[in-house]
């Protein structure tokens, strides 16, 4: 029976148990230059101590203006590989494996002086008036994407994860509610993302996954649904995604229309739609932080992998606590065995 502490391995990429630590933002870059701190060590290494298989460090941008804010992680220049480097390598010797997730904010970029998008259609009023990118500037951010991905590739991540979920810019350009342009990339929502898919695997080591997030459901009236995102994601998963990690949302302001739920694991049911349509793994995620719950994920086999969020901010050692509660074997660092 495979469970939260079963193995995991797809192509060169060996789990010892299918937690995932999900990608989330710490808006504790010091300088504003996108170079990962202390914090950030402290934070990732310690979640690898406290036992968990497969850590996704946050939201990394391609560009300066392609953060929410000015106090993300970036890997559009060189110097910001070595403070990677220190952060994978770490991990590495206390057992985890590390992937990044490589996205580009569009017109959720907060600090940017004039965000961008693939039209001009603020996130909502609050929000700064994007411009639309030009045909051209599309093609450069693919290539971007891809140089963003080299430089993961060269800080020894054992995964990279492509952010096209939560309303940014690769899921403003498959929605039809923000994609409204009339080049080729209006006429076909899901170019773009296949584009950025192509242009990683060209610079990704043969036997590396590429993962991708999508949010498998818009909460807005005349957003996409499950049928629509199984639809792009089979082109995705054709141009070379190996495995999906399923959210929702984040593509504007949440109406009463269709609004999501707030119960525990109200996002697997998506999760395991798209690994039934597609016949492709993929990481559940949303309010899985009781261990029970999500070894049920795992051995119901709604899920390949389970991404904690909120229970891993809270407590770096969730999977060492999991293993105690589910009562199953876990390799305890020595100086920790007494608390077990």
């Amino acid at each position: 029976m495979k469970d939260l502490f079963s193995p995991y391995t797809i192509k060169g990429l060996e789990l010892k148990n299918r937690i995932v630590m999900s990608p989330m933002c710490q808006y504790s870059v010091d300088q504003k230059d996108g170079i990962a701190t202390d914090w950030h060590y402290m934070h990732y290494v310690s979640r690898a101590i406290g036992g968990t298989g497969f850590i996704l460090i946050e939201m990394t941008d391609v560009e300066p203006d392609g953060r929410i804010s000015d106090f993300d992680l970036g890997l559009w220049s060189d110097e910001q590989i070595p403070a990677l480097k220190r952060i994978v390598d770490a991990c590495h010797s206390y057992g985890a494996k590390v992937g990044i997730q490589i996205a580009h904010a569009g017109r959720k970029a907060e600090d940017a002086e004039v965000p961008v998008a693939p039209s001009a259609i603020a996130f909502d009023e609050n929000s700064k008036q994007p411009r639309a990118l030009a045909t051209e500037e599309v093609k450069g951010l693919v290539q971007k994407f891809r140089s963003a991905v080299a430089r993961a590739v060269q800080a020894g991540f054992d995964a990279i994860e492509l952010h096209g979920a939560h309303g940014y810019l690769i899921h403003q350009f498959h929605s039809p509610l923000t994609n409204k342009r009339d080049d080729e990339y209006g006429k076909d929502l899901a170019r773009f993302g296949r584009e950025i898919i192509r242009a990683a695997k060209a610079e990704m080591p043969e036997n590396m996954p590429l993962l991708m997030r999508i949010s498998a459901k818009e909460y807005v009236e005349g957003g996409y649904g499950i049928q629509e995102s199984a639809a792009f994601a089979k082109e995705y998963q054709e141009a070379g995604v190996d495995i999906f990690d399923i959210s929702s949302g984040g593509e504007g302001p949440i109406t009463a229309w269709g609004r999501p739920g707030t119960h525990a694991a109200y996002q697997v049911p998506l999760a395991k739609e798209i690994k039934l349509a597609l016949n492709v793994p993929v990481i559940a995620v949303g309010r899985l932080d009781d261990p029970t719950l999500a070894n049920a994920v795992i051995g119901n086999e709604d899920a390949d992998l389970v991404a904690v969020g909120r229970g891993l901010l809270r407590n770096p050692y969730w999977a060492l606590e999991a293993a105690a509660a589910l009562r199953k074997e876990t390799e305890i660092p020595k100086p920790l065995t007494a608390g077990f």
